[in-house]
């Protein structure tokens, strides 16, 4: 995935999360943070906060 991509996918799953900031980091890094966020169970969050 280009970086564009990763930030739009991250950008999707973490709602908080914004393009000018996560624009900083490394693709490499967008790649791990966005790996995270996918093993993340995301309805146990939900019920959590």
């Amino acid at each position: 995935m280009e970086k564009r991509e990763l930030i739009d996918y991250i950008c999707k799953i973490n709602k908080t999360a914004k393009p000018e900031f996560l624009a900083s980091f490394s693709e490499e890094d967008l790649n791990a943070y966005l790996e995270h966020l996918m093993e993340l169970d995301l309805d146990e969050l939900a019920v959590c906060c």
